[in-house]
């Protein structure tokens, strides 16, 4: 059993961490100086009261603040969301995420190190701006024209970005969401083993932080459940990058994603990780993978349709995928499933 399983076991019928207090005994004036409750109201698309009470109402109404003894105390989801400044909450600060940008495809010399200073909703959009500013550029040839463009799409970036501050396991002490760039990938992580296996990713949905979730889905930092994942394989297939690398770590969760890389480019372990996300994305979506569908993934001709059917043989092979009864033995019309369906 995994220490993330222990904690959780051990951790039944306790408070929620986020739902506990911050800080306590405050006046309105004090919520209303620490959180940014102005990005709050735009976030929710509300206007934003005209009374100082309208704006503490909301607040009581979110169960973000509580009415304790005619003062106010706040949770810390509510800061962990809305704060201003995290590093003016001692029991937060560590829980901002982290930036570092390397020189090189190694840590061996760090460009820079950013902390982020804004509540996870109202400091979003800045952060994942700034990741996106930090990211190498490729030069393209489009239309005639050279065009510069970034490593990894920001699409990508936003989906990824916000599902590790959503997934985070906050039990575990001194970590925080950590975003490493390096001049060929870029590598995402969050404290906490993963809830469901990183395998399921694209079709499965589990929340530690359930509440939290729904909030960042109300402000429009993520939709519905399930749906970010899928978006960012079906970007890295549009976009022809490398399938994403979700690995389980000690106590942390990772996902790797690098630079656009044709079929020449990919290695074994690229080219089976491809087929099984492409096989699973097809199936979320209702559709079947085909050899031609694996094809238009890559990016290949018809004339490497044998090419492509030795990655679906190595990763039928391996387990990750499986043909789909329903059409018989017929190699030409062959369909496959992921090894889940």
């Amino acid at each position: 059993m995994s220490e993330d399983q222990l904690r959780r076991i051990f951790a039944e019928g306790k408070p929620d961490w986020l739902e506990e207090h911050s800080r306590t005994g405050l006046v309105a004036q004090q919520v209303i100086d620490a959180l940014d409750t102005q990005t709050f109201f735009e976030l929710l698309r509300l206007p934003y009261p005209s009374e100082r009470g309208g704006v503490i109402e909301r607040l009581l109404n979110e169960r973000l603040i509580d009415e304790i003894d005619g003062g106010f105390a706040m949770r810390r989801l509510a800061a962990l969301l809305l704060a201003k400044r995290l590093d003016e909450f001692p029991d937060l600060a560590r829980k901002a995420p982290r930036v570092v940008v390397y020189t090189g495809t190694s840590k061996l010399e760090t460009r820079l190190d950013q902390v982020g200073m804004k509540g996870y909703a109202v400091g979003f959009r800045g952060l994942v701006g700034f990741i996106s500013a930090q990211l190498p550029q490729n030069e393209v040839i489009e239309d005639a024209l050279r065009k510069e463009v970034k490593l990894i799409p920001e699409v990508v970036i936003r989906e990824l970005v916000a599902n590790a501050l959503i997934h985070q396991d906050f039990g575990v002490g001194g970590a925080s969401v950590m975003v490493e760039i390096y001049s060929n990938r870029i590598e995402i992580s969050n404290p906490g083993a993963p809830v469901v296996p990183v395998e399921r990713f694209i079709d499965g949905y589990q929340s530690r932080n359930e509440r939290l979730a729904a909030l960042m889905r109300r402000v429009g930092i993520c939709e519905e459940k399930s749906s970010g994942i899928d978006r960012v394989v079906h970007a890295a297939e549009m976009l022809q990058l490398p399938a994403p690398d979700f690995r389980a770590g000690h106590q942390r969760t990772i996902v790797t994603i690098a630079g656009p890389k044709d079929f020449e480019g990919m290695d074994r372990e690229d080219r089976v990780r491809a087929c099984y996300q492409h096989c699973a994305l097809k199936w979320v979506m209702s559709e079947r993978m085909t050899n031609q569908s694996l094809r238009e993934r890559f990016h290949l001709s018809e004339s490497k349709s044998a090419v492509v059917s030795q990655v679906i043989s190595v990763t039928t092979e391996l387990g990750l995928i499986k043909p789909d009864e329903k059409v018989g033995a017929s190699r030409k019309y062959a369909r496959y499933l992921p090894f889940w369906a």
